[in-house]
């Protein structure tokens, strides 16, 4: 959970020179018990949870800006809902942004945090973060702008922003202001993400000193022991840290996610299914979390033990049918690809056709950053995929290989990324092409230089050797 359960009134934020626009004091505090609860990724059981302080905020003051540009931001960002998919968020986006057409008193970084949502919701992903870097120049400690651009420029795969966004306002912090040792766990997995795995590993655990149970924290460190190739590092430390990351139900599947790639890694496939029934399809299935997260988190630990040759039953019946509701939305195309993992385990023909059908008519007609990301890079990833499973591995091979260094575009984290790296050493392994094989080898050297200590690795190279290519 949060230090921070004081929720600040108007004058508060007035205080912090982040005026909100309200007059009630307990929209305010409503306002920051939502902040609170996104940014650490929990639900917090004094205000009822995210859902519910959500409810009360928008009742408190139905007028208040920043309580619509909140609530909304939320939604949007959650990337399981967009205003071409949802048409009670589209008229919740409108009624937003007619605050600032009706004569309604709002500051200037109100005005502007409207115009960055709306920004969003139609596609334009890059100029919202525009705006919200903007606001954070003269106001470094607004936290919600923050929150905004970190997960925006995941989506986008701009690492080196979402590391940057942070370095500049952090020196502008207290470390007494509510929400700073969230800061941690933000710069650290900027810091991850941009390969200074030493420096990340600091950060993170500094935040997980100031906090134990801030998860994104704990999130960033076990990026790091990821990409060092420390798996049994990483083993011990979310074992022995359960009781306080679980606490962060809306990242804990994720964190879960993570600790089974560990046992993968390792070749230990049975604790990985244990993982993946106890903790991840569960959470799947009851939708704990409501997060589209969660759902790549499942589709992508199947796929990573099918690409190892581990039989996973029938358990990707239970992440299609979650997944089988997403396969038009075409939000991210990080999201599409993992969904369209799911009809192609759970052998779902019809849905895998109407899935690449979709996704051709949004290339065509869609706009904004993701189509565009979509149109170079996500239909021929999907392409690849579906070729893959049909056996048609040189076809595989010829479509991601000349995009491999365009897929973090995308978005996701280096490690969740990863998939397309062993789907592409799988499908150049199996293809009857020598250069393929001679490819493949040149893919595990290349992965063994980045991570020394990789048994996976190892493993692969070992089924390299056996084809004598050379």
């Amino acid at each position: 959970m949060s230090l921070h359960t004081h929720w600040r009134d108007c004058q508060a934020w007035r205080d912090e020179d982040l005026t909100l626009s309200t007059t009630s004091n307990e929209a305010a505090k409503l306002y920051d018990a939502l902040l609170t609860q996104f940014v650490g990724w929990y639900d917090e059981s004094s205000v009822g949870g995210v859902n519910k302080t959500m409810e009360s905020l928008q009742k408190s003051d139905p007028n208040f800006v920043m309580g619509q540009v909140l609530c909304n931001g939320v939604e949007l960002l959650g990337t399981g809902s967009s205003i071409h998919t949802n048409p009670d968020l589209k008229m919740s986006i409108d009624r937003m942004c007619q605050c600032l057409s009706n004569g309604s008193k709002v500051t200037q970084r109100e005005h502007d945090h409207v115009n960055a949502v709306k920004l969003w919701a139609d596609g334009y992903t890059n100029e919202a973060c525009d705006v919200w870097d903007n606001i954070l120049v003269d106001h470094p400690t607004d936290m919600l702008a923050l929150k905004f651009t970190q997960d925006s420029y995941f989506y986008l795969g701009f690492q080196s922003k979402m590391r940057d966004s942070v370095a500049r306002v952090l020196p502008r912090w207290k470390p007494y202001q509510p929400l700073y040792n969230y800061l941690m766990g933000m710069y650290s997995f900027g810091l991850v993400e941009t390969n200074f795995y030493a420096e990340a590993e600091k950060v993170s655990k500094k935040g997980l000193e100031l906090n134990p149970r801030d998860a994104w924290s704990t999130h960033a460190l076990a990026h790091v022991l990821e990409m060092t190739g420390r798996q049994n590092e990483g083993i011990s430390f979310l074992s022995t840290t359960l009781q306080d990351w679980t606490t962060c139900d809306m990242l804990a599947c994720h964190n879960f996610w993570h600790w089974a790639i560990y046992h993968i890694e390792k070749g230990e496939y049975q604790a990985a299914l244990d993982i993946f029934d106890n903790r991840v399809d569960q959470r799947v299935k009851k939708h704990t979390s409501g997060g589209m997260l969660d759902i790549m988190d499942a589709t992508s630990l199947l796929y990573r033990l099918q690409l190892e040759g581990v039989d996973v039953g029938d358990r990707w019946n239970d992440v299609h049918n979650v997944c089988k509701s997403h396969s038009s939305d075409h939000i991210l195309a990080f999201n599409d690809v993992h969904v369209l993992m799911a009809s192609l385990g759970a052998k779902k023909s019809e849905t895998t056709e109407k899935f690449i059908t979709s996704i051709q008519q949004y290339v065509k007609n869609g706009i904004g950053q993701n189509s565009q990301v979509t149109s170079k890079v996500g239909l021929a990833l999907c392409q690849a995929f579906v070729a893959y499973d049909n056996g048609q591995y040189t076809e595989a091979v010829n479509l991601l290989n000349p995009i491999r260094y365009q897929v973090v575009t995308i978005g996701g984290s280096n490690a969740q990324r990863d998939v397309f790296n062993l789907f592409l050493i799988s499908a150049a392994l199996k293809s009857t092409h020598k250069d393929h094989h001679r490819l493949a080898r040149s893919l595990l050297l290349e992965r063994k230089a980045l991570k020394e200590n990789a048994p996976m690795t190892d493993r692969l190279m070992a089924r390299v050797m056996s084809l004598h290519i050379d």
